[in-house]
């Protein structure tokens, strides 16, 4: 006998990656797959541990909401609201209040950094706002805490919103349950080069680095707080033996930055036996030598650089304590080693010019890593450049953040927002359509999975650009 019903859901939109630092569509962007709801299997977990049933959904893969929701009957409803999505998400919010008036509807996510008691006053549909980590606010919310009581959440007493204190951030993270993958079909989610299915464990959480235009500070803190290699070893057990699960993203918000736990974790990796691949990220100038070595003995053959800029005033700009140098040499260690590198560009921030912007394509070039991305800045509310960008009067009529990091939504000091989406085009053609990249990466495929993935990229790359 189950204390009642739990929904959990990613609402109906187009496909995206609803974790709160990043928010980033899929149809728009090369070689960004769509990743499992980690999120809610998280907080799903939580659930059952309180005595609930719970339901997960990801309906921008599919399904019916509404009907679904009619079926279930659930007592509670938790939603993932995501910047881009805003308006849909919390109209899918509305219409299961309407349909179901003795639902609690509870809404968690990076809009909520900055909107959240106001949400409550101007959404009579919604019951809870969590600001900050969930899954401890969620445990009190189900187990009945009194709401004055509860952190991290807004609410509304007597027709006013109510603002709790903040919740601290959770220390430990080992004391988490493992994610809730049994309720949701983990075969939705796979590497976009083999097709295989990929899972992902949240490594650890917290950036000291708050860069100018990244959520990651905002949303989990300046303290890094990493679990143990031992608690993510038998998360990795589990996903293998009962699902069968061999390649993972090691999610992170900065992966190396502590050498030694890096290199204990790949060591007790291949000390367990488990043959598994993984991805992770770095920042430029935490990677060494010897820790390469280790982490592709490990399993590790894909790392993600947040590169930014290939102009040095720009990097400096943007607060990003790297030097070209500095990437210069990880790429070089990383290739070395035998890693594919993923490296990210974002092309639009204020200080943008036509010269910096060559000076990105060049570097790009210059590097010639594996994938690329080539993001169109987006300010989104909580970070430094959301505040610069309005201070700075940036804003060419109405923020429109449904096609973010792919249509602008801010101009530079110097570009307007159509010269930037130009650019943008013009860098991604110049990189990805190079006789050289084209048949270094046919040289390298392995399979025909592989191949039928790399064509379809390609042929979307020649259709939207």
């Amino acid at each position: 006998m189950t204390k009642g019903r739990v929904l959990l859901i990613y609402p109906p939109s187009p496909v995206l990656n609803r974790e709160d630092r990043c928010q980033q569509p899929t149809e728009d962007l090369l070689v960004i797959p769509p990743l499992p709801p980690t999120d809610l299997m998280y907080l799903a977990s939580i659930a059952e541990m309180c005595g609930f049933e719970a339901k997960i959904e990801d309906y921008s893969q599919g399904g019916d909401f509404l009907k679904e929701l009619k079926e279930f009957k659930p007592h509670y409803l938790v939603v993932n609201v995501a910047t881009p999505t805003f308006l849909s998400d919390m109209d899918w919010v509305r219409q299961a209040k309407e349909i179901l008036p003795s639902l609690k509807t509870i809404v968690k996510g990076a809009p909520f950094l900055t909107y959240n008691t106001n949400a409550i006053y101007e959404n009579p549909f919604l019951d809870y706002v969590i600001m900050g980590e969930a899954e401890f606010t969620l445990r009190d919310i189900l187990n009945g805490v009194p709401d004055n009581e509860i952190l991290g959440i807004c609410y509304r007493e007597n027709f006013q919103s109510v603002k709790n204190e903040k919740r601290p951030f959770i220390e430990d993270l080992d004391i988490l349950p493992f994610p809730a993958r049994h309720l949701v079909d983990n075969s939705k989610y796979i590497r976009p080069d083999n097709g295989k299915v990929q899972g992902v464990i949240k490594v650890s959480r917290g950036c000291p680095f708050h860069c100018f235009f990244c959520l990651a500070t905002p949303v989990s803190g300046a303290k890094v707080r990493m679990r143990s290699a031992e608690n993510i070893i038998a998360e990795i057990k589990e996903c293998v033996e009962k699902y069968n699960i061999r390649n993972f993203l090691f999610w992170s918000d900065i992966f190396n930055i502590n050498r030694d736990w890096t290199i204990d974790l790949c060591k007790k990796i291949i000390d367990s036996g488990l043959k598994i691949t993984w991805s992770s990220n770095t920042r430029a100038d935490t990677m060494d030598e010897e820790m390469a070595k280790m982490m592709y003995k490990s399993g590790c053959r894909l790392v993600s650089i947040g590169v930014e800029s290939g102009s040095q005033k720009m990097l400096d700009n943007i607060g990003k304590k790297i030097t070209l140098d500095d990437i210069r040499k990880t790429v070089k260690i990383l290739k070395k080693n035998k890693i594919k590198i993923y490296n990210y560009f974002v092309i639009g921030l204020p200080w943008e010019t036509e010269e910096t912007v060559e000076e990105t394509i060049r570097f790009a070039i210059e590097l010639d890593s594996n994938f690329i991305s080539f993001y169109t800045a987006t300010p989104l509310p909580g970070t430094k450049f959301f505040a610069y960008a309005m201070l700075n009067k940036l804003v060419d009529g109405n923020m429109d953040f449904k096609s973010a990091y792919y249509q602008p939504v801010v101009r530079s000091h110097e570009l307007t927002k159509e010269r930037i989406f130009e650019l943008h085009k013009k860098a991604v053609k110049r990189f990805y359509l190079r006789p050289k990249f084209i048949l270094k990466t046919l040289l390298s495929l392995r399979s025909f999975a592989e191949f039928k993935n790399y064509f379809k990229a390609g042929i979307n790359l020649i259709r939207k650009k």
